[in-house]
């Protein structure tokens, strides 16, 4: 038995030992684990329900979300974003927990561009009702072209955002030294598709072209491994759960390089690095990102 599936193994035994409601592997279908939140006339389910259609014209964007929230684990979904001219765009993907103050949120939010122009992905993080923490990369290939997967791991030491196998964005659990985590409200998963050519592509200088509607992005392999909520309170303190693991609980080597080679060649902002925005740096980043 190799040392991966000993891993599993044990993860699964202590998730049953702690009487842990963990939800395993993909869904059969979009509805097992999530339900149309806007404009169920713009969201196609397609191939009996294992893929979605995202549909955005002058009428209205769309939007779904988990049945369930969630107190850590891994999210991911597999998306082909919108081909062609989608400036003014925004196809988001998110984790939120959808209180009215003090809300933590996770987001991947998929900025449209002009023709022949990178797609550029900004991601954010609120922790204890505190966001404004935008980082911006420019993806290294076509994502329109096929799926990709994108991934928001959460555990107990680190917040990491995945293109594919690549991080290309870690928030540490620094509150040691008074920074907020977000580690109490569990989260739900969501995603929209919308309209937002008043900032999304170049700061709002490209407009959306309505001529080229509907635009259109796809979704498969809905995949949630988590602590449900509602669900047994012993979950998310459970160090078994095998995203609490040694593993996980920091980048591998392979991670730091590819890490590091995202942040050289593809970031082109950092609120860190923004001193109009903050002339005295965010202390979560002198703590390390």
């Amino acid at each position: 038995m190799t040392m991966a599936l000993r891993n599993a193994f044990v993860s699964l035994f202590s998730c049953v030992l702690a009487i842990s409601f963990c939800v395993w592997g993909k869904p059969a279908t979009f509805l097992d684990d999530f339900q149309i939140t806007w404009s169920d006339s713009h969201i196609r389910q397609i191939d009996g329900g294992k893929a979605i259609q995202l549909v955005l014209d002058q009428n209205s964007g769309c939007g779904f979300a988990s049945k369930r929230k969630y107190l850590f684990g891994r999210v991911s979904m597999k998306i082909k974003l919108i081909p062609g001219d989608s400036a003014g765009t925004v196809t988001a993907f998110y984790m939120n927990s959808d209180t009215d103050t003090v809300r933590d949120e996770l987001d991947f939010e998929f900025l449209g561009n002009r023709s022949g122009q990178p797609y550029t992905v900004q991601t954010n993080i609120y922790a204890h009702g505190k966001g404004d923490r935008e980082q911006r990369v420019n993806l290294w290939f076509d994502p329109s072209a096929d799926f990709h997967t994108y991934t928001i791991m959460w555990n107990h030491h680190h917040i990491v955002f995945y293109v594919d196998d690549v991080p290309i964005r870690v928030y540490k659990n620094n509150e040691a030294r008074n920074i907020p985590f977000p580690k109490f409200q569990p989260m739900g998963v969501y995603s929209t598709l919308w309209e937002a050519d008043d900032w999304a592509t170049r700061g709002g200088l490209e407009k959306i072209d309505w001529s080229k509607a509907p635009f259109l992005a796809y979704y498969k392999d809905f995949d949630i491994e988590g602590c449900p909520v509602p669900g047994p309170a012993s979950c998310a303190s459970n160090t078994g759960n095998w995203w609490e693991g040694s593993t996980y609980q920091a980048l591998n080597a392979m991670e730091a390089r590819r890490y590091r080679w995202v942040r050289m060649n593809h970031m082109i902002y950092d609120y860190c690095t923004d001193k109009s925005r903050y002339p005295v740096i965010p202390p979560e980043c002198i703590a390390g990102i």
